[in-house]
């Protein structure tokens, strides 16, 4: 148990089972919609945490009710918004794509730190940060980031852009915790996810009235609910949090840079994707951007 006090493990096995989400994601076109996999996940999740935290969360009530916006907007943005637009980005784009493309997640929270907290930035910093950028446009252009100057965009699809929002969404969650209120990790965690679950209820409402809801009724199905709700939405989360809380969310943001490593790995092992030589250069420009950028920050 004490080595799961280590935050560098524990944000190890995050990106791990967010490499997974990935994959998952994928699994689930067909199987299950986007919003109602959103939903499904974080009802069995706000299940177990509830009955997780139930002492821990009558002690923070009282902080709960003084800080519900916040907590709710993390909640709604950080998870739901997250999670429903990757869950999207795979409905048109590779698995590999989505876990590499999410390394720009680190460059988000650097921007944000910055302008919110006025976190320190050097020109080294900033040089690793366009470096990582170049990577990502490497990605989203197929190996021909030139042709995105010229404003050609017939490589970057709808995938690309819901991964651009995505990024969005979770860095600022990310920045957004280093203001949380005083209280315990667990009472923390089941607030967010119970926000998750109300916003994701609005949004499944929506995809129904549009005719887009696909219920899980297959083996696949169940089995991508369940895993989503488990490990991603509680096991992941909660290793985020106390990473953040030891680290600070520069030096913890860092980690996501892993995602792309297992996620990549996964997709090809389970998926059968194939890895072509422009994700291996785009994976070279973002480590070594964020090499470059930890650097001071280290």
């Amino acid at each position: 148990m004490s080595t799961l006090r280590n935050p560098h493990l524990l944000l190890i096995i995050t990106t791990l089972i967010w490499g997974g989400n990935a994959v998952a994601g994928k699994f689930a076109v067909g199987h299950v919609s986007p919003m109602m996999l959103t939903c499904l996940r974080w009802g069995i999740a706000l299940v177990i945490i509830s009955w997780i935290a139930r002492e821990q969360l009558q002690k923070d009530l009282p902080v709960i009710k003084q800080n519900w916006l916040y907590l709710a907007l993390m909640g709604g943005f950080g998870y739901t918004a997250f999670n429903y637009t990757l869950y999207s980005a795979v409905q048109y784009t590779s698995a590999i794509n989505v876990a590499l493309e999410q390394s720009a997640m680190p460059v988000i929270i650097f921007v944000l730190s910055y302008v919110i907290y006025r976190t320190g930035i050097t020109w080294l910093q900033i040089f690793g940060f366009l470096l990582t950028m170049v990577g990502v446009a490497v990605i989203v252009s197929s190996g021909a980031p030139l042709s995105l100057l010229n404003g050609d965009t017939s490589t970057f699809n709808r995938g690309d852009l819901f991964m651009a929002f995505a990024a969005l969404f979770y860095g600022g969650y990310s920045v957004g915790l280093r203001s949380k209120p005083q209280m315990h990790w667990q009472s923390l965690l089941a607030t967010l996810i119970a926000a998750a679950f109300v916003f994701a209820l609005i949004g499944v409402s929506v995809e129904f009235w549009a005719g887009n809801t696909i219920l899980p009724t297959t083996t696949q199905g169940y089995l991508v609910v369940l895993f989503t709700g488990i490990f991603p939405s509680l096991v992941s989360q909660g290793f985020f949090i106390k990473g953040v809380e030891a680290l600070g969310a520069n030096i913890a943001g860092l980690y996501i840079n892993l995602v792309p490593v297992f996620g990549a790995l996964l997709a090809v092992l389970l998926l059968g994707e194939s890895l072509y030589l422009f994700h291996a250069l785009a994976f070279v420009l973002v480590a070594s951007g964020i090499m470059i950028a930890q650097h001071k920050t280290a």
